[in-house]
C-alpha cells in the first residue's frame, strides 16, 4: 500500500530513517512529510513506534478533477465496506493547495455523500458521521488539478501519546519535542554504543513534554504503546500481529540509570502538571523534578545535554520582558553548565545574540505557523574562567 505521513517541517529526514527501520520501502522525503510503500506489518510498526510522524495516511485513489462531481465519482468507486463497516462512524477532512473550487466544505460534503451512497449500494445501510471522535477518518487532499483520497490508519494524531486529557494540549507537540531531542543529539552514541550524553535537563519544563520524550527515548519506549489506532478497527485488522508487536515493544524497553534525567521550572503550576504527567506514564521514579528558576541554577552533573523550549511572549511587552532576561540565561549557561551542550528552541531568532553565545548548529523548524530555530550550543569546559576579570 502507498502511504503518506505528514510531520513537522524540519523532521522529514528523521522520519525517513524511522520508516526504513520499520521495514517500509521506496521511502521518499517530501516537504512536510514522507511517502513510502508499506506492508500491513510495517504500517502497524510505524504507528506503534514513530516518534516524528503526525499521522500515517493510506492512499486509496488519486486523479484529476475539475469540479465537485469529479470528486464524488472518485470516492464512489472505492469499496469502503472493505475497510470498515456500517457500525463505525467516520469523518471527512479536506486540505487544499491552490484548489479552484469555491467551497472546500462542499467538496467535503460530496465525499461524505459518496461514502454513504456506496455503503447503501453494497450493504443496504450507511455509517454515521462523527466530527468529534470518529472511528475512521477520510482525508481529501486537493492541488490545482489533482485529488488524492486517503484513509487515516492512525486515528487521533500520533503526537497524542495517550497520557494527556482531551483539554491537555501542550504548546509543543510531542512529535516536535522528540525531533528536537534527536536533532540535539540525545540519541547519539559513541563507537562502543554508549550514549554520548548520559545526563539530561530541561530547566524550563512547562508541562513536561520534552522530558517525557527524553525519558521514553532513553528507555526505548514505543510512543504508541499506551494508545490505539484506527487501523485496529479495519475489517482486515490482524489482532494476533498487533499482540505480537506490542509484546515485542514491551520487551525492548530498557531500564534507565537513576539520577540521569532532570527537569525543573520556576512555576508551581508547571511542576504540578509535569508531576501529574510523569505519574500517568509511570516515569515518576525516572525523572528528578524540582521547582527552580533557571537563572543561577546549578548543573546536575559535570556534563550532559540541556534541551528546552523557553517561553516566548505573544505580546510585545512580554517579549521585551523575556529578552531582558537573556543576558542572565547566558551567564547561567556559561558559569554553571560548562562542559554541557545546550539546545534551545525558540521563535525569537535573535536569542543567541541576546544570551551572548554562538550556536554550533541552527535547525530551521516550524511550531505550527511560527518560524522557529533550534540553536545547539557547545559550552566549552572552563568557559567561564576565560572571562575577563573585573576590578
Amino acid at each position: 500500500m502507498h502511504i503518506f505521513a505528514p510531520c513537522p517541517r524540519g523532521l522529514e529526514e528523521l522520519l525517513v530513517n524511522e520508516f526504513n527501520h520499520c521495514g517500509m520501502t521506496q521511502v521518499e522525503q517530501v516537504g512536510g512529510g514522507v511517502r513510502a510503500r508499506a506492508t500491513q506489518e510495517s504500517l502497524y510498526r510505524a504507528n506503534l513506534h514513530s516518534r516524528y510522524a503526525s499521522r500515517i495516511l493510506v492512499r486509496l485513489a488519486v486523479g484529476a478533477y475539475q469540479k465537485e462531481e469529479d470528486l464524488y465519482q472518485m470516492a464512489r468507486k472505492i469499496a469502503w465496506h472493505q475497510w470498515f463497516d456500517v457500525s463505525q462512524s467516520f469523518k471527512v477532512s479536506t486540505t487544499a493547495v491552490k484548489s479552484p473550487l469555491r467551497s472546500l466544505d462542499f467538496a467535503t460534503l460530496r465525499i461524505k455523500d459518496a461514502v454513504c451512497d456506496r455503503f447503501r449500494a453494497d450493504r443496504g445501510g450507511r455509517p454515521n458521521v462523527n466530527t468529534d471522535q470518529p472511528d475512521q477518518r477520510i482525508q481529501l487532499f486537493l492541488t490545482e488539478t489533482s485529488a488524492t483520497l486517503y484513509i487515516d490508519s492512525s486515528g487521533n494524531p500520533l503526537w497524542q501519546r495517550g497520557y494527556r486529557g482531551a483539554a491537555g494540549a501542550a504548546p509543543l507537540k510531542e512529535n516536535l519535542a522528540a525531533g528536537l531531542l534527536a536533532l540535539a543529539g540525545w540519541n547519539d552514541t559513541d563507537e562502543t554504543g554508549k550514549p554520548v550524553y548520559e545526563t539530561f535537563l530541561d530547566p524550563m519544563c512547562g508541562s513536561g513534554t520534552i522530558v517525557i520524550e527524553a525519558a521514553w527515548m532513553r528507555a526505548n519506549m514505543a510512543p504508541g504503546l499506551n494508545r490505539r489506532f484506527s487501523c485496529e478497527r479495519w475489517l482486515d485488522a490482524d489482532r494476533a500481529l498487533w499482540t505480537k508487536l506490542r509484546a515485542e515493544a514491551r520487551a525492548q524497553i530498557r531500564p534507565m540509570a537513576p539520577q540521569t534525567i532532570f527537569a525543573s521550572d520556576m512555576h508551581p503550576g508547571a511542576i504540578a502538571a509535569t508531576r501529574r504527567h510523569l505519574e500517568q506514564v509511570g516515569l515518576s521514579d525516572a525523572v528528578t523534578l524540582d521547582q527552580a528558576d533557571f537563572i543561577g541554577r546549578g548543573a546536575p552533573a559535570s556534563s550532559g545535554l540541556l534541551v528546552s523550549n523557553p517561553p516566548y511572549g505573544v505580546r510585545l511587552s512580554e517579549q521585551e520582558e523575556l529578552q531582558a532576561e537573556y543576558p542572565e540565561w547566558g551567564r547561567t549557561l556559561k558559569q554553571q553548565f560548562s562542559g554541557w551542550t545546550a539546545a534551545l528552541f525558540t521563535a525569537d531568532l535573535e536569542l543567541p545574540k541576546g544570551i551572548g553565545l554562538k550556536p554550533r548548529r541552527r535547525f530551521p523548524l516550524k511550531n505550527g505557523a511560527l518560524e522557529c530555530r533550534l540553536f545547539v550550543i557547545d559550552l566549552v569546559s572552563g568557559f567561564h574562567r576565560k572571562q575577563k576579570p573585573t576590578d
